[in-house]
């Protein structure tokens, strides 16, 4: 039946199927239902051998994400690219449901996601350490020369012993800075820059420079210079999400969170916004397009029906945040937001690097 998906393959079939089933008594009202059931099937079917293999993969996944929801989403990390989800929804997700995430770290790190032990904190078990594979930018064989650095030699004890040790260019410790992989070693993402700035001794100005030249008052960052460096480094942050830092401005515009539109009417006006996560147009949806917006408190779905892509082409199609207008629709548990307008908020958080995944 597969063959059939290809156009017009199975209609050569129709008159075939049709005059047999007549003279073998069917009536042909009957026997067109049939063929059409037939047609049908052939657009989305597949073996029942497939399907079954599914549902247990499905089966198994959710087993483990239940009873493991730490060794389950360290699995999926470390498999990335896949899926609909990019690892800030991971780890969001894992988060609510209890577990403790730690960032990369030189001291404690390997190149995938791991599980570490604690039975010390308010959560005790296994928790997740997020792996080096996580720093945009970094090399595998950077993190494993730190790694094998640290196994050989014990832990880095500071900045200076890190440095001494690995030898590793000003590039690389800025990246592992702004990313507050220096935590184990008592250093704020920026003294960590700050140390990490290259310094030539070779100038005139910088010869009675004393060997550590970090001011003592040097600022920390802000709550959202964290996430905004957290998102430039590893796509995600453990601190907060970006879309609270416009929640003000979102109000102004009327725009609710998502977490009340599960207590709003079915056919509510609603203006909603957040991070594009996803845009989905299934070949059987007649060009509607599903796209999954995020803020800090949690998930909005929109449809988008063909003429509002097209009237608000440029914001549905590249804006990385986006507000949306629309009439909010409820089957059982299930909500949706049929969008008819569209505006681009990307500007607001420009420096967030926030990327969806498009599936067409």
């Amino acid at each position: 039946m597969g063959a059939w998906r290809r156009p017009g393959v199975i209609d050569q079939f129709r008159r075939q199927l049709i005059d047999g089933m007549q003279s073998k008594g069917y009536d042909a009202e009957f026997a067109d239902r049939v063929f059409r059931q037939i047609r049908g099937f052939g657009e989305y079917g597949f073996p029942e051998s497939h399907a079954a293999s599914f549902a247990l993969l499905v089966y198994a996944s959710a087993w483990l994400k239940h009873y493991y929801p730490a060794a389950f989403t360290a699995a999926i990390l470390n498999s990335q690219p896949m899926g609909f989800y990019a690892a800030a929804q991971l780890v969001a997700d894992l988060k609510q449901h209890g577990a403790r995430v730690a960032g990369p770290d030189v001291n404690h790190s390997v190149w995938d996601s791991t599980l570490e032990r604690d039975d010390n904190s308010a959560t005790p078990g296994w928790h997740l350490r997020l792996g080096f594979r996580l720093l945009g930018g970094l090399a595998k064989s950077v993190a494993e020369h730190i790694i094998l650095e640290r196994n050989t030699n014990d832990s880095f004890e500071e900045f200076d012993d890190f440095v001494r040790r690995t030898r590793l260019g000003n590039a690389v410790l800025t990246r592992l800075a702004r990313a507050g992989a220096f935590r184990s070693l008592g250093l704020t993402r920026r003294r960590a820059l700050w140390k990490s700035l290259p310094i030539q001794k070779s100038l005139p100005l910088f010869d009675d420079l004393v060997s550590d030249p970090v001011p003592r008052a040097l600022p920390s960052m802000s709550p959202i210079e964290e996430v905004i460096a957290d998102y430039q480094t590893t796509g995600l942050s453990l601190q907060d999400h970006p879309v609270r830092s416009l929640r003000r401005e979102l109000q102004r515009r009327k725009v609710v969170p998502n977490s009340t539109l599960a207590g709003l009417q079915r056919t509510f006006r609603v203006r909603v916004a957040g991070l594009v996560l996803l845009r989905q147009r299934p070949a059987t949806a007649s060009g509607i397009t599903f796209i999954t917006l995020e803020d800090e408190t949690g998930f909005a779905n929109l449809i988008v029906r063909p003429d509002v892509w097209e009237r608000f082409h440029r914001a549905a199609r590249t804006a990385s945040v986006l507000l949306a207008r629309g009439t909010l629709q409820r089957e059982g548990d299930i909500i949706h937001i049929l969008a008819d307008h569209l505006q681009d908020l990307s500007d607001l958080l420009a420096e967030v690097d926030s990327r969806s995944r498009d599936f067409r």
